[in-house]
């Protein structure tokens, strides 16, 4: 009885020392984070957006020549991790009512 608890507990240990150790590599993992958003508000400083927590941010766009506006769905993007260099890299496209009836004619 007690050779098959011994067998028991070594196997949970090592799930639980395999378990550590990706959990630790997944919190070191240092990748481009892109997500989908919404302009806020324009101010002196940049565009205000929400990021994945829920904080307000203001950040810069990366695009030349590019007129935002707010209610506009927009992609950001976090570069490794970086959350202080944050930036909009996309727009989504707002198709209005009067574009898409004269694509559908």
């Amino acid at each position: 009885m007690s050779v098959v608890l011994f067998a028991m507990n070594f196997k949970d240990e090592i799930f639980k020392t395999i378990q550590t150790m990706v959990d630790r590599a997944i919190a070191n993992c240092k990748v481009d984070r892109t997500y989908r958003t919404v302009i806020k508000r324009i101010d002196k400083n940049g565009y205000v957006i929400t990021d994945q927590t829920g904080q307000e941010r203001t950040v810069p766009c990366v695009m030349p020549n590019v007129e935002l506006r707010p209610m506009q769905s927009v992609y950001v993007k976090e570069p490794l991790g970086k959350i202080n260099e944050l930036h909009i890299c996309s727009v989504i496209e707002n198709i209005s009512k009067s574009k898409r009836s004269q694509s559908q004619s």
